[in-house]
């Protein structure tokens, strides 16, 4: 008798949807930003990071989608690739909100890559908004890296409002390592964290 395998492979269900015309094929549960990143279509993004859980922060990732006749704006990071839906990454309605958005981000962090080829694209030279020297963003992106891929909890937010900010978390169990990590500053869309200087400084002055 011949010995016949009844495992089975699970196969993830596709779905066909359009971006900006272009007709794409996804895995069911796919985002639409992964979608777009895989078939060569750009959304510009600040805050988005494969091995973490989309939060849609920095609003960059901003697309209209077209579902039954009706239209909405998501955040292409956490929305879902659903069958038949229509995408469009440079509406009038996008176009708008993410101009918005750049000169807002060129008070805080003009030197940023993504924010200087947009701020070209649309013509921006001025920003209408008082600068600042903070530069964080508050999108959670090195919070979260943090917590989730690296399992230390050694970052967090603290206070509230115009207040809340990103600080390090002294009373963490994994503080002390965060000299040999690192990552939070490399993956930081602003470039506002310490040099490793600065923590180590901080984490000298918890120890004393």
């Amino acid at each position: 008798m011949n010995n016949i395998s009844t495992d089975t492979v699970a196969v993830r269900r596709k779905v066909a949807l359009y971006i900006d015309d272009t007709q794409v094929e996804a895995d069911a549960g796919s985002t639409i930003l992964e979608v777009a990143n895989l078939s060569g279509i750009h959304i510009p993004t600040l805050c988005y990071h494969e091995k973490i859980r989309p939060h849609g922060a920095c609003r960059l990732c901003l697309v209209e989608i077209e579902k039954k006749g009706r239209t909405r704006i998501v955040a292409s990071c956490a929305y879902p690739a659903e069958e038949a839906i229509r995408v469009y990454t440079e509406s009038p309605r996008v176009e708008e909100i993410r101009k918005h958005l750049v000169e807002l981000y060129l008070a805080l962090f003009p030197y940023n890559p993504e924010i200087k080829r947009l701020a070209k694209k649309y013509s921006l030279t001025k920003t209408r908004f008082k600068k600042e020297n903070n530069y964080c963003i508050l999108c959670g992106l090195c919070v979260r890296y943090c917590a989730e891929v690296k399992g230390y909890n050694a970052t967090g937010f603290v206070n509230r409002g115009i207040n809340k900010k990103v600080t390090f978390i002294p009373d963490s169990a994994y503080f002390k390592q965060c000299t040999g990590c690192m990552e939070c500053v490399e993956i930081c869309p602003t470039g506002v964290f310490p040099s490793n200087f600065g923590i180590e400084r901080i984490v000298q002055t918890s120890e004393s």
